[in-house]
């Protein structure tokens, strides 16, 4: 029974839809959105650079220790942990898992001596 009943209101709402290609055509005018070969047209801009006032404010995500900016590679480090968070377009990537090791661990370091 309940079946039948979806079956019923299926069909009465196939019946008051939009064609696709209208409703695609609305949520482009909606969201701004704008077919690729517009965008290819724009000129490229350049990266934004980071901004060292952010330095400020900002602190490493594990230790909590202030950060470092590092214009050669573009990275905030941290010297007491030996980790460097990338920079993208101007945004800090502190997600841990993200940052790259600047040193080796002790271990390594003790193995290369031997």
């Amino acid at each position: 029974m309940l079946s039948g009943a979806c079956g019923t209101l299926a069909l009465a709402l196939r019946g008051t839809r939009a064609p696709t290609s209208a409703v695609a055509r609305r949520g482009l005018r909606a969201s701004g959105s704008r077919p690729s070969a517009e965008r290819s047209d724009k000129a490229e801009e350049p990266p934004r650079a980071f901004d060292p006032a952010l330095l400020e404010v900002l602190v490493c995500p594990l230790s909590k220790k202030p950060l470092r900016y590092e214009a050669s590679t573009n990275e905030l480090i941290n010297e007491e942990l030996g980790i460097a968070y990338p920079i993208i377009d101007g945004i800090p990537n502190m997600i841990p898992q993200a940052a790259r090791m600047t040193r080796q661990s002790k271990k390594q370091e003790e193995m290369e001596q031997q």
